[in-house]
């Protein structure tokens, strides 16, 4: 028998017929790969083809397109692969590197134990997160801004009730929600009177001006919940909310619950992760610090934040503060406070009972006269402040966009903007268009049916397109914001918070000077929020990024999984080699994942996940 068959196949491959078989198969292989990699559903072409941009409006063709062949092979991949565990009960506001015991027994005091410590805590457990018993997913914006589910945020009833009088003037507890009294949508209980009188005591007509007269964005440092942060994103302003880590009753938390914009970050002994002139306005309503404290560096640190012509407003009570010398009357300040503003050339605009308004110098010579008790300026690239310890001098003085607020060009960068930064007009216009076209097919892509034909997903009981429910959006490695440029313009009802890794750390100020909000971070530690936080995650490049730096995958995708929403969306675009194993380690997630071919002559993917609701 063996011989026939020998026989045959001579006939057919000559007299080495071993040698021409294995050619036949490696022949037979290519074949496969080029049929399997045809049969990836395409996102997008390039930029320019504008007409084609919108491939996705019909679901059922991307259904169609996607090959069982390959859904098969990733199943023959992946079954052998053991899905992740849950973490215990005690994870569910589980926010990494603040760990009070663990900077004590490092020896950190003086409040700086209360401070983020990432170099301490690497704690890294791969456990998956899980969301509170009584979570619930979120309303959808505008309703989310005043309704919450009470068993989404750490703030229990026993709290709620024992809380002050701001707390309960601005909250109702109703059953298992969380309203905040409103208006025809807008927040009352004094914030449209105390938000117009800000105005009025910085020269305006109303806060309506106040995009005119250059404030665009502001940092709302102790936010509270987030009430007047709501009144000035009303009024199109960027407000970002800022406060300590709380293990209960989190400021942050309850802010970005109900899809208002908001970070961890304190004034303790270091600076914040924002470069110099980045803020038109920094606010304080009893947000309890001591702002003289330690010789003036915590004013200090406003003031490398401010820019030129900039607004610091404090609203304060008019006892003395836990012993500072900032002791607040109406009709007076303190001898100290009053000499050290002026030594950073604030000039006090007006005081009306509680609140103080002071705006920044726009004369850059003011820091360099020669007086008595000058403070010394920063010298070197002040701009790469991450979490550096706070310095006793004045920075940002050696900036190129050492340009008054008053002076900006409303709306879009000027020709003259984009030079300061170093961005060329036309790499900028591309850059919009490339995102113009990109975000439409995002878009089409956030909808359950695109996993319709998962064996996990039977399609029944999904929400049909356009239900989207996304407010709170994460782009890990923004460049200039283009995504966020993008989704304004097509007046989406989403804001961004735009990450900028520390070694691109240039491309920041850009950012902020275009009104959006931004802060740098290093993708090897945690982020600083709570989890479930963010709607959508989005990270172009940022796979290949993160390998350069040495830092892990499985860490940053375990990192994604504890900040996205149940149901929430992960977008990464990146090379092949990367998203194959992001989308292995995706699955373990229990994350649904499609990857998708761009088609567009590169070796670029998509890969685009939805994170499920576990309930066990």
């Amino acid at each position: 028998m063996r011989n026939s068959w020998f026989h045959k196949l001579s006939l057919i491959f000559g007299p080495r017929p071993l040698l021409n078989w294995l050619l036949l198969c490696l022949v037979s292989i290519f074949v496969l790969i080029a049929l399997f990699g045809s049969s990836y559903p395409s996102a997008f072409d390039s930029a320019s083809a504008s007409v084609r941009s919108d491939i996705y409006a019909n679901y059922r063709r991307l259904k169609e397109q996607a090959a069982g062949d390959y859904l098969e092979l990733r199943n023959l991949v992946t079954d052998h692969v053991k899905d992740f565990g849950l973490c215990w009960k005690e994870r569910e506001n589980y926010v990494p590197c603040y760990n009070v015991s663990a900077n004590l027994l490092a020896g950190f005091q003086n409040e700086e134990e209360f401070d983020r410590h990432c170099e301490i805590s690497r704690d890294r457990h791969h456990c998956l997160v899980r969301p509170p018993k009584d979570y619930k997913i979120p309303l959808t914006w505008p309703t989310s801004r005043d309704v919450i589910w009470s068993g989404n945020v750490k703030l229990s009833k026993d709290q709620f009730l024992s809380s002050g009088s701001m707390t309960k003037r601005l909250m109702l507890l109703e059953e298992n929600q969380i309203s905040f009294r409103s208006d025809n949508g807008m927040i009352i209980d004094g914030v449209r009177d105390y938000s117009h009188q800000i105005a009025e005591m910085i020269g305006l007509g109303s806060d309506t001006e106040f995009l005119q007269a250059g404030v665009r964005n502001v940092l709302d440092i102790g936010c509270g919940f987030g009430s007047f942060s709501a009144h000035l994103l009303s009024l199109k302003l960027m407000a970002l909310c800022m406060a300590a880590y709380e293990p209960t009753g989190s400021q942050v938390q309850l802010a970005l619950e109900r899809g208002l914009p908001a970070i961890i970050g304190n004034f303790i002994s270091r600076q914040l992760p924002f470069p110099p002139l980045s803020y038109d306005m920094v606010h304080c309503t009893q947000c309890g610090i001591v702002w003289d404290d330690k010789d003036g560096l915590f004013l200090l640190e406003v003031d490398r934040l401010l820019r030129l012509g900039g607004y610091f407003v404090l609203t304060s009570p008019r006892s003395r503060q836990r012993g500072s010398s900032m002791n607040i009357k109406k009709g007076s300040m303190s001898i100290p406070f009053e000499e050290f503003t002026q030594k950073i050339c604030w000039n006090l605009l007006a005081q009306q009972e509680e609140t103080f308004v002071w705006q920044k110098t726009a004369d850059a010579q003011c820091y360099t006269y020669s007086k008595k008790g000058t403070l010394p300026l920063c010298s070197g690239d002040d701009a790469h402040s991450y979490y550096r310890p706070l310095p006793h001098c004045v920075g940002g003085t050696e900036s190129k966009r050492w340009i008054p607020i008053q002076k900006r060009s409303f709306g879009s960068l000027s020709s003259v903007e984009l030079e300061v930064h170093g961005v060329n007009p036309e790499d900028f216009s591309e850059d919009m268009e490339f995102w113009r076209s990109a975000l439409r097919n995002y878009w089409s892509l956030l909808s359950p049916l695109i996993f319709s034909d998962h064996p996990k997903r039977p399609g029944d009981e999904d929400p049909l397109p356009p239900y989207n429910m996304v407010r709170n959006v994460m782009d890990m490695r923004a460049n200039y914001g283009g995504l966020n440029a993008a989704l304004l313009e097509a007046r989406k009802s989403v804001w961004v918070m735009n990450v900028v890794p520390i070694s691109e750390y240039k491309t920041l100020p850009f950012i902020l000077d275009r009104g959006l909000t931004g802060i740098l971070h290093d993708w090897c530690e945690p982020f600083p929020t709570y989890p479930r936080t963010y709607d959508m995650l989005h990270a172009k490049g940022l796979l290949s990024h993160l390998a350069l730096e040495g830092c892990s995958m499985i860490d940053l995708l375990f990192e994604m999984d504890r900040i996205l929403r149940p149901e929430g969306w992960v977008i990464i675009s990146d090379e092949v080699g990367p998203i194959e194993r992001a989308r292995t380690l995706a699955t373990q997630l229990r994350w649904e994942a499609r990857v998708i071919d761009l088609q567009n002559g590169s070796d670029q993917r998509l890969l685009v996940c939805q994170k499920p609701f576990l309930r066990k």
